[in-house]
C-alpha cells in the first residue's frame, strides 16, 4: 500500500512545487512603451522584460544614447530575434526627454528671440 501511495503522491508534490514556482503571466501595459523615456518599472509591465533586461535597456540608452528603433534592442545580449517579436507591439520609439541625452552630449541649438524693445529711441537731439 505504500508504493502505490508514493507513487500518486510524488507526482502531486512536483506539481504543487512546479506550479509555486512558475511565474506569474504580467498583464501587457494598456499602451506602448516609449523606450526612450520609460522607467525599470515601466519597461518590466512589458512581457519578456524583467528587472535584468530593463536595466540593460536603460544602461544602453544612457551609454548610446536614444534608441532610433525597437529594433535596437537587438543589440542586447540576452535578445534574440523571437523575444524581440514578442515584445515589440508593446514597445514604441518617440522623442527622448532630455534627461535621457547622454552626459557630454550638446543640447540643440535655439535661435534667440528677437527684441520687441525699440532698437534706438526716438530723436531727441533735435
Amino acid at each position: 500500500m505504500k508504493i502505490a501511495s508514493a507513487r500518486i503522491v510524488l507526482p502531486l508534490v512536483v506539481l504543487c512545487l512546479l506550479a509555486i514556482n512558475a511565474p506569474a503571466k504580467k498583464k501587457p501595459p494598456a499602451a506602448p512603451i516609449n523606450l526612450n523615456t520609460a522607467s525599470s518599472e515601466e519597461l518590466q509591465q512589458v512581457p519578456g522584460i524583467g528587472p535584468v533586461t530593463a536595466e540593460k535597456i536603460l544602461q544602453m540608452r544612457k551609454s548610446y544614447g536614444a534608441f532610433k528603433s525597437v529594433d535596437d534592442l537587438s543589440a542586447i545580449r540576452g535578445i534574440g530575434p523571437k523575444r524581440l517579436e514578442k515584445m515589440r507591439k508593446y514597445l514604441t520609439v518617440g522623442k527622448a526627454s532630455s534627461a535621457t541625452r547622454p552626459a557630454g552630449t550638446p543640447k540643440p541649438a535655439t535661435q534667440p528671440k528677437p527684441s520687441t524693445a525699440p532698437a534706438d529711441p526716438p530723436c531727441a537731439s533735435l
